[in-house]
């Protein structure tokens, strides 16, 4: 269907150009559309090799470990069909700590592992068991604290202060993630 609105969006906006006599201006909006973007695209590299070394260095150095530590007695409570010692909660803890500091790039891993735990505690069922739809609402919507992608955006738009947006990026994720704990224990009391 997104298909089918911009291909329409595209053919109506060559249409009108060629209607009102300019199709010019089609041509050279396209061009410089692909060269803004190719632009953003250059600039962006650099400012997420930059950020994901510095948290590659915050993640060698531990910072991940602990945060993990910190947060273990709130999984917990949120997980209680996991097994302290099940590897499974070791991966959800990195997972949610990555995410929290902002390693989108960094957490895939470490959430990929946790399902593949997580579907060993769920035998050879099909459906995805509570802990994992618990751990997916949470990594969906896992609060950030370092929204690097959006701050190398807003710097390579020319933000005269990229940064400012971590308050509000702080505020909305615990929002969100606070909703999605709600949602998730919600929806399974009526589920079952």
């Amino acid at each position: 269907m997104i298909n089918i609105i911009w291909l329409f969006m595209i053919l109506s906006g060559v249409f009108m150009a060629a209607w009102q006599g300019k199709p010019q201006v089609v041509t050279d909006a396209a061009f410089q559309a692909a060269q803004v973007a190719v632009r953003y695209a250059l600039e962006l590299i650099g400012i997420m090799s930059f950020w994901l070394g510095v948290m590659k260095v915050a993640q060698e150095a531990g910072l991940i470990t602990t945060l993990a530590k910190l947060i273990k007695p709130l999984t917990g409570k949120l997980f209680p069909s996991i097994p302290s010692d099940h590897p499974a909660l070791g991966a959800i803890l990195l997972n949610i700590s990555a995410n929290i500091l902002g390693l989108g790039n960094a957490a895939t891993p470490f959430g990929l592992k946790a399902m593949q735990e997580l579907q060993t505690l769920n035998g050879q069922s099909d459906k995805a068991s509570d802990a994992m739809c618990t751990f997916l609402a949470l990594n969906t919507s896992c609060i950030t604290l370092l929204p690097t992608t959006i701050i190398g955006i807003r710097l390579t738009a020319g933000s005269q202060n990229p940064t400012e947006i971590v308050g509000t990026t702080v505020f909305a994720t615990t929002l969100g993630m606070t909703v999605a704990v709600i949602a998730d224990k919600i929806l399974r009391r009526f589920s079952r």
